[in-house]
Protein backbone atom coordinates (compact mmCIF):
# COMPACT_ATOMS: atom_id res chain seq x y z
CA UNK A 1 0.00 0.00 0.00
CA UNK A 2 1.36 3.66 -0.98
CA UNK A 3 0.49 6.35 1.61
CA UNK A 4 0.57 9.92 1.17
CA UNK A 5 -0.29 12.39 4.52
CA UNK A 6 -1.00 15.81 4.30
CA UNK A 7 -0.89 16.80 7.31
CA UNK A 8 1.55 16.16 10.53
CA UNK A 9 -0.55 14.39 12.80
CA UNK A 10 -2.11 12.11 9.79
CA UNK A 11 1.84 11.55 9.29
CA UNK A 12 2.58 10.50 13.07
CA UNK A 13 -0.40 8.79 13.74
CA UNK A 14 0.55 6.25 10.70
CA UNK A 15 4.38 5.68 12.40
CA UNK A 16 3.26 5.11 15.84
CA UNK A 17 1.24 2.28 13.98
CA UNK A 18 4.41 0.93 12.58
CA UNK A 19 3.39 1.53 9.10
CA UNK A 20 6.14 4.37 8.26
CA UNK A 21 7.89 2.10 5.12
CA UNK A 22 3.90 2.79 3.57
CA UNK A 23 4.47 6.58 3.27
CA UNK A 24 5.59 7.79 -0.23
CA UNK A 25 4.85 11.50 0.52
CA UNK A 26 4.02 14.00 3.03
CA UNK A 27 2.70 17.52 3.53
CA UNK A 28 6.04 20.06 4.08
CA UNK A 29 5.26 20.72 7.72
CA UNK A 30 5.65 17.20 8.60
CA UNK A 31 8.78 16.99 10.87
CA UNK A 32 8.36 13.83 13.22
CA UNK A 33 9.67 11.75 13.02
CA UNK A 34 12.28 13.21 11.87
CA UNK A 35 14.54 10.23 10.51
CA UNK A 36 11.58 8.99 8.73
CA UNK A 37 10.32 12.19 6.45
CA UNK A 38 13.70 13.23 6.36
CA UNK A 39 13.62 10.94 3.50
CA UNK A 40 10.39 11.26 1.32
CA UNK A 41 8.86 13.81 -1.38
CA UNK A 42 7.40 16.70 -0.23
CA UNK A 43 3.59 17.84 -2.05
CA UNK A 44 3.26 21.18 -0.17
CA UNK A 45 2.33 23.22 2.92
CA UNK A 46 -1.04 22.44 4.58
CA UNK A 47 -2.90 25.08 2.55
CA UNK A 48 -1.05 24.93 -0.89
CA UNK A 49 -0.69 21.31 -1.42
CA UNK A 50 0.25 20.48 -4.92
CA UNK A 51 -2.49 18.02 -5.92
CA UNK A 52 -0.69 17.02 -8.80
CA UNK A 53 2.78 16.12 -7.12
CA UNK A 54 0.15 14.20 -4.74
CA UNK A 55 -0.88 11.77 -8.02
CA UNK A 56 2.26 11.66 -9.15
CA UNK A 57 2.91 9.77 -5.93
CA UNK A 58 0.25 6.87 -6.81
CA UNK A 59 -1.33 6.77 -3.33
CA UNK A 60 -3.95 3.65 -2.81
CA UNK A 61 -4.87 6.28 -0.06
CA UNK A 62 -4.07 10.05 0.83
CA UNK A 63 -4.72 11.07 4.79
CA UNK A 64 -6.23 14.67 4.53
CA UNK A 65 -7.01 16.84 7.29
CA UNK A 66 -10.15 19.28 8.13
CA UNK A 67 -8.48 20.90 10.66
CA UNK A 68 -7.43 24.39 9.37
CA UNK A 69 -9.62 26.58 7.62
CA UNK A 70 -9.02 25.92 3.75
CA UNK A 71 -8.55 22.58 3.94
CA UNK A 72 -11.70 21.96 2.02
CA UNK A 73 -9.82 23.23 -1.38
CA UNK A 74 -7.50 20.75 -1.01
CA UNK A 75 -10.10 18.07 -0.37
CA UNK A 76 -11.53 19.07 -3.41
CA UNK A 77 -8.18 18.50 -5.48
CA UNK A 78 -8.40 14.98 -4.78
CA UNK A 79 -11.55 14.01 -5.47
CA UNK A 80 -11.46 16.15 -9.33
CA UNK A 81 -8.40 13.30 -9.64
CA UNK A 82 -10.35 10.52 -8.17
CA UNK A 83 -7.99 10.03 -5.83
CA UNK A 84 -9.03 7.72 -2.37
CA UNK A 85 -9.11 9.83 0.65
CA UNK A 86 -9.73 10.01 4.07
CA UNK A 87 -10.72 13.98 5.32
CA UNK A 88 -10.57 13.74 9.38
CA UNK A 89 -11.65 16.31 11.67
CA UNK A 90 -11.15 16.07 15.16
CA UNK A 91 -12.86 18.12 17.83
CA UNK A 92 -12.28 16.43 20.97
CA UNK A 93 -9.95 13.49 21.82
CA UNK A 94 -12.85 10.53 21.21
CA UNK A 95 -12.71 12.04 17.83
CA UNK A 96 -8.92 11.70 18.09
CA UNK A 97 -9.22 7.91 18.97
CA UNK A 98 -11.57 7.30 16.48
CA UNK A 99 -9.47 9.00 13.81
CA UNK A 100 -6.54 6.44 14.76
CA UNK A 101 -8.99 3.58 14.48
CA UNK A 102 -10.18 4.59 10.92
CA UNK A 103 -6.66 5.29 9.92
CA UNK A 104 -5.33 1.52 11.38
CA UNK A 105 -8.48 0.34 9.26
CA UNK A 106 -7.34 1.85 5.99
CA UNK A 107 -3.77 0.80 6.32
CA UNK A 108 -5.00 -2.84 7.49
CA UNK A 109 -3.40 -3.21 10.94
CA UNK A 110 -6.65 -2.84 12.79
CA UNK A 111 -5.08 -4.20 16.00
CA UNK A 112 -2.46 -1.90 16.33
CA UNK A 113 -4.69 0.71 16.48
CA UNK A 114 -6.62 -0.49 19.31
CA UNK A 115 -3.04 -0.85 20.78
CA UNK A 116 -2.34 2.70 20.30
CA UNK A 117 -5.69 3.69 21.46
CA UNK A 118 -5.23 1.74 24.83
CA UNK A 119 -1.39 3.45 25.58
CA UNK A 120 -3.05 7.07 24.90
CA UNK A 121 -5.95 6.19 26.87
CA UNK A 122 -3.91 5.04 29.56
CA UNK A 123 -1.61 8.01 29.29
CA UNK A 124 -4.29 10.83 29.65
CA UNK A 125 -6.38 9.68 32.37
CA UNK A 126 -8.39 12.37 34.79
CA UNK A 127 -5.17 13.52 37.34
CA UNK A 128 -8.13 15.68 39.53
CA UNK A 129 -4.94 17.73 40.04
CA UNK A 130 -6.14 20.68 41.12
CA UNK A 131 -9.28 21.67 43.63
CA UNK A 132 -9.26 25.58 42.25
CA UNK A 133 -9.18 24.83 38.39
CA UNK A 134 -6.61 27.12 37.30
CA UNK A 135 -7.95 29.38 34.10
CA UNK A 136 -5.77 28.82 31.33
CA UNK A 137 -5.47 30.33 28.06
CA UNK A 138 -3.36 28.53 25.10
CA UNK A 139 -2.73 30.86 22.74
CA UNK A 140 -2.57 29.16 18.94
CA UNK A 141 -1.32 32.65 17.29
CA UNK A 142 -0.71 36.03 18.58
CA UNK A 143 -1.51 39.57 17.36
CA UNK A 144 -4.56 38.91 17.90
CA UNK A 145 -4.53 36.23 20.24
CA UNK A 146 -6.28 32.80 18.43
CA UNK A 147 -7.69 30.43 21.58
CA UNK A 148 -9.38 26.83 21.50
CA UNK A 149 -12.90 26.53 22.23
CA UNK A 150 -14.92 23.95 23.06
CA UNK A 151 -14.76 21.99 19.86
CA UNK A 152 -11.23 21.09 20.70
CA UNK A 153 -9.05 18.40 22.03
CA UNK A 154 -7.11 20.82 23.60
CA UNK A 155 -9.97 21.95 26.37
CA UNK A 156 -10.20 17.81 27.03
CA UNK A 157 -6.34 17.58 27.95
CA UNK A 158 -7.06 20.78 30.45
CA UNK A 159 -9.91 19.25 31.92
CA UNK A 160 -8.05 16.18 32.23
CA UNK A 161 -5.42 18.16 34.28
CA UNK A 162 -7.64 20.11 36.45
CA UNK A 163 -7.42 23.29 34.66
CA UNK A 164 -10.09 25.36 32.91
CA UNK A 165 -10.38 26.89 29.37
CA UNK A 166 -12.19 30.43 29.61
CA UNK A 167 -13.75 29.86 26.48
CA UNK A 168 -13.99 26.33 26.78
CA UNK A 169 -17.82 26.34 27.00
CA UNK A 170 -18.68 28.21 23.36
CA UNK A 171 -19.23 25.63 20.47
CA UNK A 172 -16.38 26.65 18.21
CA UNK A 173 -13.10 24.74 17.54
CA UNK A 174 -11.14 28.59 17.97
CA UNK A 175 -11.64 32.39 17.95
CA UNK A 176 -9.85 35.64 18.17
CA UNK A 177 -9.53 37.29 21.51
CA UNK A 178 -8.92 40.90 21.96
CA UNK A 179 -6.24 42.06 24.19
CA UNK A 180 -8.74 43.63 26.49
CA UNK A 181 -11.08 40.29 26.75
CA UNK A 182 -7.89 38.40 27.48
CA UNK A 183 -7.31 41.12 30.37
CA UNK A 184 -10.92 40.89 31.20
CA UNK A 185 -10.65 37.00 31.19
CA UNK A 186 -8.02 37.31 33.62
CA UNK A 187 -6.16 33.66 33.13
CA UNK A 188 -4.05 32.26 35.72
CA UNK A 189 -1.67 30.92 32.79
CA UNK A 190 -1.13 31.88 29.64
CA UNK A 191 0.42 29.06 27.29
CA UNK A 192 1.89 29.96 24.03
CA UNK A 193 1.33 26.82 21.38
CA UNK A 194 1.91 28.71 18.26
CA UNK A 195 0.80 26.98 15.12
CA UNK A 196 3.68 26.42 12.73
CA UNK A 197 6.58 28.40 14.50
CA UNK A 198 9.33 26.65 16.21
CA UNK A 199 9.43 26.51 20.40
CA UNK A 200 12.75 28.36 19.85
CA UNK A 201 11.49 31.10 18.10
CA UNK A 202 8.87 31.98 20.47
CA UNK A 203 9.27 34.13 23.14
CA UNK A 204 7.32 34.69 26.45
CA UNK A 205 8.94 37.32 28.39
CA UNK A 206 7.82 39.48 24.75
CA UNK A 207 4.77 38.04 25.21
CA UNK A 208 4.30 38.83 29.04
CA UNK A 209 4.84 42.87 27.83
CA UNK A 210 1.66 43.27 26.28
CA UNK A 211 0.47 46.94 27.98
CA UNK A 212 -3.17 45.29 28.71
CA UNK A 213 -2.08 42.64 30.01
CA UNK A 214 -0.23 44.15 33.23
CA UNK A 215 -2.83 43.18 35.47
CA UNK A 216 -3.32 40.01 34.33
CA UNK A 217 -2.76 36.99 36.89
CA UNK A 218 -0.70 34.91 34.43
CA UNK A 219 1.46 38.14 33.83
CA UNK A 220 2.06 39.41 36.95
CA UNK A 221 2.73 35.60 38.33
CA UNK A 222 5.22 34.57 35.64
CA UNK A 223 3.16 32.35 34.12
CA UNK A 224 3.30 32.92 30.34
CA UNK A 225 4.77 29.54 29.33
CA UNK A 226 5.76 28.48 26.00
CA UNK A 227 4.62 24.85 25.28
CA UNK A 228 5.93 23.14 21.58
CA UNK A 229 2.84 23.26 19.23
CA UNK A 230 3.96 19.74 17.80
CA UNK A 231 2.98 18.59 21.62
CA UNK A 232 -0.97 20.55 21.70
CA UNK A 233 -1.58 21.41 17.91
CA UNK A 234 -1.84 17.83 16.19
CA UNK A 235 -4.16 15.63 16.93
CA UNK A 236 -2.25 12.44 17.63
CA UNK A 237 0.08 10.20 20.02
CA UNK A 238 1.96 13.29 20.66
CA UNK A 239 -1.09 14.97 22.20
CA UNK A 240 0.30 13.22 25.33
CA UNK A 241 3.60 15.11 25.95
CA UNK A 242 0.93 17.97 25.43
CA UNK A 243 -0.80 16.28 28.76
CA UNK A 244 2.04 16.45 30.24
CA UNK A 245 3.45 20.00 30.04
CA UNK A 246 -0.10 21.02 31.05
CA UNK A 247 -0.05 18.94 34.18
CA UNK A 248 3.65 20.09 35.28
CA UNK A 249 2.48 23.62 34.94
CA UNK A 250 -0.95 22.82 36.93
CA UNK A 251 0.87 21.34 39.53
CA UNK A 252 3.60 24.43 39.84
CA UNK A 253 0.58 27.01 40.42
Amino acid sequence: MRVVSLACSNTEIVCALGCADLLVGVDDHSDFPADVVAALPRVGPDLGIDIDAVAALEPDVVLASLTVPGHERVVEGLEAVGLEYLALEPVCLEDVYANIREIAHALGVPERGEMLIDEMRGGLVDRGLSKTRPRVVVQWWHRPTVAPGALSWVTDLLDLVGAENPIGREPVKSRPISDDELAHLNPDVIVLSWCGVKPEKVRPEVVARTPAWQNVNAVQQGRVIGVPEAYLGRPGPRLIEGYRALAKIVEAI
